[in-house]
């Protein structure tokens, strides 16, 4: 028997001290109405996500009827999160010493050395770390890596860090499909199926879903060397039948040279191109391996680095991340013991570990009180029963004549609900009634759950999954900025993913 929302509700009110059980369509527009809310006050940055996912569930909480319950709604689901808190703030911790010890260093300058100056090459590039870490199944380590790589690039060339996020989010949120990620193994685990039927045909939407993502990023990064006025010269060797004094292609600042020109290199920072005066960038007149990472958090005379101690602190690493896929501790007290490990090997004085702890605080302080902060607003969501009233709400306006177009519809509902609620919520609440209703029309489960995974690229910006707020706090860029940026563009990815398995036949289109 089917629970509806107002019983729902009704269990809730022995549960918590609930003032009064609003009727379930008022339970509907009230969460739908926070979540725009919310959406609405980060994105025009008249609030800060952490004070929006506080204050906005609290308001709307109470004219739920919270009542005297709103705190335990509250302090319930932050008990939840501790685990993903604690786990973040470790993580945060142990990469961040890895970051100052150097170990990254070495795949900064190949990476630098790769793809030289070029935003648009440095945008492609991102887009292609994050794909490859993101095989993984985990967001945090894919972020964590991803920015830890990129980000000191995007600043020395001036580049914005929300071009990075974007591009992570995307590549992340595409890959997230896969067998051993969190929403396929949910999808099979409440329809009963096996996770790799699932995922095997949705191959061709995978595919056209980073084909597009990959375009995405090239265009981003075209449109970052057009803003800061870069012109890749290689056009200009095409035209003038190449310059004289230059062995290799580069990227000069400001206007474009005329076609047959000179260039003369001098020591300093100016080059003299047909009589205007262009800036070129430092690692176009020393080693790059040298200058690229210069007054960053990566600079090669930071005092901070650990040379001799490179193969430990990569052996450490390597030891995480495959405690990471075997899956046999914990993650947060992994991450707990390797950052201890790390701080006692390369800071072995009590001052080195302490200055250490010091600072990476404003990271962790970032990113952890916007996790607790979420705990506001999943409480809500779960206690009044305002998840459980969206769910049924949305089985029955959807007409009887759209019953054998099911899937579809699933796969479209799929983007914006898996954006305002937990996975779990959306795969073990809506997902199964969906099913069974359109089981009537012939559509079997796992066409079903194929469907709804092609919302993933949407959700993993959703402000209820830690790792973006990882990534925005690493980046230092606020979650409005990032959604302005990327939402409509992870919504093409969906619907292109959901399309492509529509025309291979993984997705029923109509019964």
């Amino acid at each position: 028997m089917q629970v509806t929302a107002l019983q729902a509700a009704a269990s809730a009110e022995e549960a918590y001290s609930v003032a009064f059980v609003p009727s379930e369509g008022i339970l509907v527009a009230l969460g739908f109405t926070m979540i725009l809310t919310f959406m609405a006050l980060i994105m025009t940055r008249r609030l800060t996500p952490m004070v929006a996912l506080i204050l906005v569930p609290t308001i709307f909480g109470l004219f739920a009827g919270a009542g005297l319950g709103l705190g335990d709604m509250i302090i319930d689901a932050i008990g939840n999160m501790a685990p993903t808190a604690a786990l973040l703030m470790f993580a945060i911790m142990y990469f961040g010493i890895m970051i100052d010890v150097g170990l990254f260093d070495p795949l900064i300058r190949f990476i630098t050395r790769l793809l030289g100056n070029d935003p648009a090459k440095v945008v492609l590039g991102t887009a292609l770390l994050a794909g490859a870490v993101s095989l993984d199944g985990d967001g945090s380590t894919t972020f964590i890596i991803t920015t830890s790589a990129m980000l000191p690039i995007y600043l020395r060339l001036g580049m914005s860090p929300v071009v990075l996020t974007c591009v992570a989010g995307l590549m992340n949120g595409t890959l997230n499909i896969v067998p051993w990620g969190g929403p396929t193994v949910r999808a099979a685990t409440a329809l009963g199926l096996e996770p790799t039927d699932i995922f095997v045909p949705m191959l061709p939407s995978l595919a056209a879903g980073l084909i597009v993502s990959l375009t995405f990023a090239w265009m981003l990064g075209l449109a970052e060397r057009r803003r800061l006025g870069l012109v890749d010269t290689t056009r200009i060797d095409a035209e003038a039948g190449g310059w004289r004094g230059f062995s290799a292609p580069r990227i000069f600042r400001g206007a474009d040279p005329k076609p047959g020109a000179r260039a003369s290199l001098r020591t300093g920072n100016l080059v003299t191109v047909a009589g205007a005066r262009t800036a070129v960038l430092a690692a176009d007149l020393v080693d790059a391996a040298d200058t690229a990472m210069a007054d960053t958090v990566l600079d090669p005379r930071r005092p901070t680095l650990r040379p001799k101690l490179i193969w430990f602190n990569l052996a450490l690493t390597v030891g995480l991340m495959v405690l990471l896929i075997l899956d046999i501790f914990p993650l947060p007290y992994v991450f707990m013991v390797g950052a201890a490990v790390a701080l006692v090997v390369n800071f072995p004085k009590i001052k080195g570990q302490a200055d250490e702890i010091v600072a990476h605080a404003p990271s962790i302080v970032g990113v952890v009180s916007m996790v607790l902060a979420a705990g506001v607003l999943v409480g809500v969501l779960n206690g009044t029963g305002m998840v459980d009233a969206m769910a049924s709400w949305i089985t029955t306006v959807i007409p009887a004549s759209l019953g054998p177009s099911l899937a579809v519809i699933t796969g479209i509902l799929s983007i914006p609900f898996t954006f305002f609620m937990s996975n779990d919520a959306f795969y073990y609440g809506i997902l199964p009634i969906l099913a069974e209703s359109a089981s009537a029309y012939g559509i079997e489960p796992v066409e079903m759950a194929r469907a709804s995974i092609t919302g993933q690229p949407v959700h993993l910006q959703s402000p209820l999954v830690p790792a973006i707020l990882l990534l925005v706090s690493l980046a230092s860029v606020n979650l409005g900025d990032h959604h302005k940026k990327v939402l409509w563009r992870a919504t093409v990815v969906s619907l292109v993913m959901l399309a492509v398995g529509v025309l291979v036949g993984a997705i029923p289109f109509a019964a």
